[in-house]
């Protein structure tokens, strides 16, 4: 689930960034692969630490597959639901099978 959601927000991404830019030149690439490797080493590995951060943090720091879902939370169930859309569980299962379904288009949308 969390790749799904990761490619949605990236398939997302790489439409907005052909329309909108920041007012410098080196984010003015429209082209989603270039514009990667103009980020600075530094950049990229402060992007790769955070991510690692969050990674830990949002597992309890349970890492393999054994041990991060010991605490009986469901795969993708992170507690939040705002809008409540989870109360009645025959709308969250429907729910629950088009994220899935989107995730998986988003990820060979992304993937080119």
């Amino acid at each position: 689930l969390k790749h799904g959601r990761i490619c949605m927000l990236a398939s997302l991404g790489c439409l907005v960034q052909e329309v909108v830019h920041l007012p410098s030149e080196a984010t003015s690439n429209p082209v989603a692969s270039e514009a990667f490797f103009q980020v600075p080493a530094g950049g990229l590995w402060q992007i790769f630490t955070v991510i690692g951060i969050i990674e830990h943090v949002s597992n309890g720091f349970n890492m393999s597959g054994e041990t991060m879902f010991k605490s009986g939370r469901a795969a993708g169930d992170l507690g939040f639901d705002p809008l409540n859309f989870g109360k009645n569980p025959t709308a969250r299962a429907r729910y629950e099978l088009a994220e899935i379904k989107n995730g998986r288009l988003a990820m060979l949308g992304f993937s080119g």
